[in-house]
């Protein structure tokens, strides 16, 4: 009798038995998965349509931000230095926020100020999201002492302040770019989503499809990319969505403190902290950067919000 392993033909019909599907329907239709009826119910709800919207709208001003506007953030004329509207020259006349105290335009510096913002929010996500994601996975999977020497340095990471971490972190560096910004953030933000893919993946690999694969002889990677991951990255999904906005929020502080990012890169909090010393004079130069934050990283926690009620059976 032939031994039953991943190099035979029989292995991977065996384990698509293996696999949980949704129950079937009595009128005979294809079940539907757990992530298609979670984008059924997304299409239906308008807070995650209005939160997509805000977002693509975003991505579409990071990507192509001369579509918004013909200004240049960088270039300035003092004769305009906190006008409310535009009263002086051609180049800046299809503006129509004001500008800030070197008479730059502030319509063009919220839009090229995206760029960073949206960077800096995404590439942290993605880098705690792979790092987090597979520290937790290795330690819920194999337990034992991987999962305690795992879980301590998890600990251990999660007990320095966020915020405070990333101050002492960045004071170290001369130069402070996106990317410094970033790898900063990513060295101490992994730790979340680490321990949700932790208990995630504890609560997977007791089920009945992970115990029929190993009986199968399906190797440990298998295991985990073809059905434990799959059924574990709900949670974390969720979490990363939310955690995005928190991320833009957090290079807007940093860089509100001049410690993030600084001049010449473009930056919501770079011109919060400009504005600042203007708020009774010229409250428009503070007023329009911050708000961007905070519809920025309310548009990604309402998406969060949105996906996770969709995701979470318990909650339709």
């Amino acid at each position: 009798m032939p031994e039953a392993t991943e190099g035979t033909a029989t292995l991977p019909a065996a384990e698509e038995q293996a696999v949980p599907k949704s129950q079937g329907r009595s009128d005979g239709a294809k079940p539907r998965s757990l992530w298609s009826d979670a984008w059924r119910d997304l299409r239906r709800n308008p807070l995650f349509v209005a939160s997509a919207v805000l977002i693509l709208l975003l991505l579409v001003m990071t990507a192509f931000p001369s579509l918004f506007t013909d200004a240049s953030p960088r270039d300035g004329n003092l004769q305009g230095a906190f006008l409310k509207d535009p009263e002086y020259g051609k180049v800046f006349s299809a503006e129509w926020l004001g500008y800030d105290g070197q008479g730059r335009s502030i319509w063009a510096r919220l839009v090229y100020g995206a760029r960073a913002s949206v960077i800096v929010g995404v590439v942290v996500t993605a880098a705690v999201t792979l790092f987090g994601g597979l520290v937790g996975m290795l330690a819920g999977y194999f337990g034992g002492w991987l999962d305690s020497l795992l879980s301590r340095l998890t600990d251990i990471f999660a007990g320095i302040p966020f915020l405070l971490g990333a101050m002492v972190v960045l004071t170290s560096f001369d130069v402070r770019s996106v990317w410094v910004v970033s790898a900063a953030l990513v060295f101490l933000g992994w730790t979340q989503i680490a321990r949700v893919m932790r208990g995630s993946v504890i609560s997977c690999k007791q089920a009945d499809y992970v115990v029929a694969a190993k009986a199968l002889g399906a190797g440990t990677g298998r295991i985990l990319l073809r059905h434990i991951l799959p059924n574990a990255v709900a949670p974390v999904i969720v979490v990363a969505t939310i955690a995005l906005g928190g991320y833009i929020s957090a290079e807007a502080t940093l860089s509100y403190l001049g410690i993030g990012l600084a001049d010449p890169v473009v930056s919501w909090g770079i011109d919060v902290s400009a504005g600042k010393d203007q708020l009774r004079n010229a409250p428009h130069v503070l007023l329009f950067p911050a708000l961007m934050v905070s519809i920025t990283v309310l548009a990604f926690i309402m998406l969060g919000d949105a996906v996770r009620n969709a995701l979470d059976p318990k909650l339709r």
